[in-house]
Parts: structure tokens; C-alpha cells; sequence
């Protein structure tokens, strides 16, 4: 009798505790959650598909999703082993809308690769894509959430299909009117507030990790659509690599906070009802594009560049 007395009360006190570390979760503000991160709550992007693209401002890192558009991806990477993009200009910056760089005047020579793919702007949705889904409702998508650390969304019923959203930061293929046009010569990054209903129209290649202050503060164009009226108003592009091709001493290694732990449900709620001591009211809701990926310099290199004396603090995680 005893017994079946105390296994409720037992059961009671291991809800009190999950619901207290649920509280306390929630309590934290999101540099904690960030703070409290262990080594193994970040990733390493694949070298060979991350993409270096150096202006004389510095360096902006993009990293590529190929399971979102594979053939678009592949092209995008043998057009920068061929250095296509190397001297072409960012030649088109709409405020709160995008900035956009390559064959503007369509005269540069590919060796092998191509100027037309089918489209991709959209991907079949299936069981084995490893969908983080976010619980709050969305306004273009019945489901969004994160596949492989990108932002996507997602519609399970027929004809079942996931893409990328396009949130801040997130990098896609210019193209005309026919869907086939855009096979990468010409790229654009969202830099304002999230154009969605580009989603499911145009193909979305990956994200900027690092740099965005580059290409977001250049003089808007004057031009129809931001394009720049003059060539001698366009920003030249000094080269696009891709990390793996670039020697290691010259790399810039990053580390992006995983997508796919406890500890980026910590760090959603965060984002969702902000804990910091400025905010009055919680808003309870979080749209997808509302969430930035952390990314920071990996502790290890941030030791290394201490050691050198070239800096004195470490670099934070950068999170909006």
C-alpha cells in the first residue's frame, strides 16, 4: 500500500523538477543560452561548400546547401574553380530587398559549366529529410523549421515539397522570366525584411555566414530595381573561392551553432520571448526569418590569434 502511495508522489516530484528546469530554461536570455553552448552544440561547415568571397572591404563566407539545389550548387562551385566570378561586380544594391553580383552584361566564358539548369527551386519533400521543425504557425509555409541548419519550409501534402526561406542573409540564382535561366552566373542576397513570396519562385542556393556588413552598407542604386546606372558605380569583385581550394593558412574558420539539440530549442525560446531586462511585454510567437544562426571563431583559433597578440578578446557569437 505503501508503495503505490509513494511511486505518485514520486512521479510528482520528477514532473516538479522537469517543469522547474523547463522554467529555468525558459528564463534565460539568449547570450546565456549561447554562453552555456558546450563544444559539441556547434559545427564546422564543410570546407567544400563554403565559398570565400573577397572584396577590398574584406571577406564575406557563404556556405551552399546542396540538398536543396544540387545541380545549381555544383554549377556554382565550377564556376568558381573556373574563377568566373573573379573581377565581376556586384552591380544591382535595392534597399530592403537585395544585393546582387556576377555576369550582369552576360559576356564572361564558362569552360564547364552551364548557363541553363532546370529549376530548383523546390525540393522533394520526404521522410529522410531531417526536418528541426519550429512549432509556431507561419503565413507562407504549413510547416517551416531547419534542414541541415538552413531556414526552410515545408509542405508534407501533395505534391510534398521543402525549399529555402528567404530570410535575411539567404543567397539565391538571378534569372528572367523562364525558370531554367538562372544557373548561377548571377547571385543575390536578401539584405531587408524577408521578401517571402520569393519562396517556391526562384532557386535558393544557401546563407551568408559571415560579412553581411559588406555588401548590406554599399551605396544603393539609383537605377530601376537598385541596379547601378554606371559602371563605374558597381563594386568590384576581387575573387570567389571555395574554402577547400584556398591553402589553410589563408582560410577563415567559422563555427555555426547546431540546429538540431536541446540546446537550439533553448535558444528558439530565447528568440521567442526575450528575457532581457529591456523588454516589457512577450510576444509568444517567432517567425523563422526572426531567428539568426549563431556563428562565431572557433575557441581554439581565438587562443591561437591571442597568442599571436593580434587581438585581445575573444570573438563573440554573432546572433541578432
Amino acid at each position: 500500500m505503501n508503495r503505490l502511495v509513494a511511486l505518485p508522489a514520486l512521479a510528482f516530484s520528477t514532473l516538479a523538477f522537469a517543469a522547474t528546469a523547463a522554467d529555468t530554461a525558459k528564463s534565460l536570455t539568449t547570450a546565456q543560452v549561447v554562453e552555456s553552448a558546450k563544444a559539441s552544440d556547434w559545427r564546422r561547415p564543410d570546407p567544400a561548400n563554403t565559398l570565400y568571397m573577397d572584396l577590398a572591404a574584406g571577406r564575406v563566407i557563404m556556405e551552399l546547401a546542396p540538398r536543396f539545389a544540387p545541380k545549381h550548387v555544383a554549377n556554382i562551385r565550377q564556376l568558381v574553380s573556373e574563377k568566373f566570378f573573379d573581377s565581376l561586380p556586384v552591380m544591382r544594391v535595392q534597399d530592403n530587398y537585395v544585393v546582387q553580383w556576377g555576369d550582369v552584361d552576360q559576356t564572361r566564358k564558362t569552360e564547364a559549366a552551364q548557363r541553363k539548369l532546370p529549376d530548383e527551386s523546390v525540393t522533394a519533400w520526404g521522410t529522410g529529410l531531417p526536418l528541426v521543425k519550429l512549432p509556431d504557425a507561419d503565413a507562407y509555409a504549413p510547416e517551416t523549421g531547419w534542414i541541415d541548419g538552413f531556414p526552410a519550409g515545408v509542405n508534407r501534402k501533395p505534391p510534398a515539397q521543402a525549399w529555402l526561406t528567404h530570410c535575411y542573409g539567404v543567397v539565391g540564382v538571378g534569372r528572367d522570366s523562364p525558370p531554367d535561366t538562372g544557373a548561377g552566373t548571377e547571385l543575390y542576397v536578401v539584405i531587408g525584411q524577408a521578401p517571402r513570396h520569393l519562396d517556391r519562385n526562384i532557386v535558393t542556393v544557401g546563407r551568408i555566414l559571415q560579412g553581411m556588413e559588406y555588401l548590406s552598407s554599399l551605396p544603393r542604386g539609383t537605377g530601376a530595381l537598385g541596379f547601378y546606372e554606371k559602371p563605374e558605380q558597381r563594386t568590384p569583385i576581387k575573387s570567389i573561392r571555395i574554402a577547400a581550394e584556398v591553402p589553410e593558412s589563408e582560410r577563415t574558420p567559422l563555427e555555426v551553432l547546431r540546429t538540431d539539440t536541446p540546446l537550439w530549442t533553448q535558444f528558439v525560446e530565447s528568440r521567442r520571448n526575450r528575457r532581457e531586462e529591456w523588454f516589457l511585454a512577450a510576444a509568444n510567437h517567432i517567425d523563422i526569418c526572426n531567428i539568426t544562426i549563431p556563428v562565431r571563431r572557433p575557441p581554439d583559433q581565438v587562443d591561437e590569434i591571442q597568442r599571436a597578440g593580434t587581438s585581445t578578446a575573444p570573438a563573440p557569437a554573432s546572433s541578432h
